[in-house]
């Protein structure tokens, strides 16, 4: 008897606070902005931070709240989502500028050497606090696929001990770059067609030593732009791309080989081409 008065006890305390919570919910609820929730079931929820807000709900809020939050800052989501909120909020379509991902590094098997051998957790994080990494260029891909297993679309893979990434499946979240522990990946408008492939910023003769595919800094791809959007900057090549006219005189001039010319279409255009 004694247990069963307990278990009613039990059972009315529980059927009390269940009837307080749904009164609660009631008249202390704070009614949801309903463009919110409409934004939000648009974006695509890979919750990147590439809008510059903390996820999909911190952009879809600050769209509710500030006419003023431009609505083309969803890259992975591209133009068909930028109209899609542009629609819910009663505003003219903005143009969303696809990126990619780019790696900055082809020092690979073929052009580059371990200087030793790596025993340890299979991280490029791990493996970076061990003298830099066990490529003999410190400022190399280190080759265990940290950014491999961050990519949610799988874009990234590693062949021939570095990463490299197929555009053509990039959404250009930017969640690789800030996995890599050397900062070789950067995120780069997919109508651009010339790639610096080297992050190497030791003097010519140093950094050759360590990989064949190295920028020398001899200046010569920057003495040849006719639009100054190539400088030589700490001994390696940086563009310029709001000046770059993608002429590719700079890697038609560049004696080492290490600016790439190439159609970096990401998985927007590649789609709509198709």
């Amino acid at each position: 008897m004694t247990v069963l008065i307990a278990t009613l006890i039990v059972a009315a305390i529980g059927l009390i606070c269940a009837i307080m919570l749904v009164l609660a919910s009631k008249f202390f609820a704070v009614p949801e902005d309903k463009r919110f929730s409409d934004i939000r079931e648009c974006l695509p929820g890979a919750n990147c931070g590439a809008c510059g807000y903390a996820g999909c709900d911190g952009y879809a809020k600050a769209l509710a709240e500030d006419d003023s939050v431009k609505t083309n800052l969803c890259i992975p989501g591209a133009d068909a989502v930028a109209k899609q909120i542009a629609d819910i909020l009663g505003k003219e379509a903005e143009d969303v500028i696809e990126q990619v991902a780019v790696i900055h590094c082809y020092g690979d098997c073929n052009h580059t050497v371990n200087k030793m051998d790596y025993v340890g957790i299979s991280s490029c994080g791990a493996a970076k606090t061990m003298y830099g990494g066990n490529g003999k260029c410190n400022f190399g891909c280190i080759g265990f696929g940290d950014c491999v297993k961050a990519c949610p679309q799988n874009a990234i893979c590693l062949q021939n001990g570095i990463a490299h990434v197929n555009t053509r499946l990039c959404i250009g979240c930017g969640i690789c770059t800030r996995t890599c522990p050397q900062h070789l990946i950067t995120l780069m408008a997919d109508e651009e067609n010339l790639l610096v492939t080297c992050s190497n910023k030791e003097k010519g003769a140093a950094a050759r030593a360590k990989c064949s595919n190295a920028c020398i800094g001899c200046k010569k791809c920057e003495k040849n732009c006719p639009s100054g959007a190539i400088k030589v900057e700490n001994n390696l090549a940086v563009i310029d791309y709001s000046l770059c006219t993608k002429c590719g005189l700079c890697a038609e001039n560049c004696p080492v080989g290490c600016i790439l010319v190439s159609d970096f279409n990401g998985i927007h255009k590649a789609g709509n081409r198709s």
